[in-house]
C-alpha cells in the first residue's frame, strides 16, 4: 500500500445523510421504564432519608425539652423552697416584732366572737301555701 492510497482512505468524504435509523420501539420502551423505575427509587430514597432526618431532628429537640424540663423541676423545687422559708410563722413572728414593733396580744386584748347558726329555711308547704293564697286570681 502506498501512502497516497491510505491519505485517500483517510479523507475521503462518506455522505451518511441518505442513511435514515430506525427507532427501536423496544428499546426506548425498556428505557422508559428503566427511567421510572429510577425515578421512583431516588423518590423512595429521598423520603427515607427525609424521614430520617426528621427522626433525628425531633430526638435532637426531645433533647432540648429534657433539659428545659429538669431546669424547670429545679427552678420549681427552689421557688418551694423559698414560699415555705418566707411564709414560715417564726419568720413572720420575727419581722412584726422586729421590724414592725408589734407585740403579741394579752388575753385582756382578746375578743371572742360567737358565730350565730342562720335560722333554718322554712318548709316547701309552707311557701307553697302562701304562694296559692296570693295568687293572680285571688283579691285579698
Amino acid at each position: 500500500m502506498s501512502r497516497l492510497h491510505v491519505e485517500y482512505d483517510i479523507k475521503r468524504d462518506i455522505r451518511n445523510s441518505p442513511i435514515v435509523r430506525e427507532v427501536d420501539k423496544s428499546r426506548r420502551r425498556q428505557l422508559w421504564r428503566l427511567l421510572g423505575i429510577g425515578v421512583c427509587l431516588v423518590a423512595v430514597l429521598l423520603f427515607s432519608a427525609w424521614q430520617h432526618f426528621e427522626l433525628v431532628r425531633h430526638g435532637y429537640e426531645i433533647e432540648q425539652m429534657d433539659r428545659e424540663r429538669t431546669q424547670a423541676l429545679r427552678t420549681n423545687r427552689h421557688l418551694r423552697l423559698e414560699i415555705e422559708t418566707l411564709s414560715s410563722p417564726r419568720r413572720i413572728e420575727q419581722i412584726a416584732i422586729g421590724d414592725l414593733h408589734l407585740v403579741a396580744p394579752t388575753a385582756a386584748d382578746s375578743h371572742v366572737i360567737e358565730r350565730i347558726a342562720p335560722t333554718p329555711s322554712p318548709a316547701r308547704s309552707v311557701l307553697a301555701s302562701r304562694g296559692a293564697t296570693t295568687g293572680a286570681g285571688s283579691r285579698p
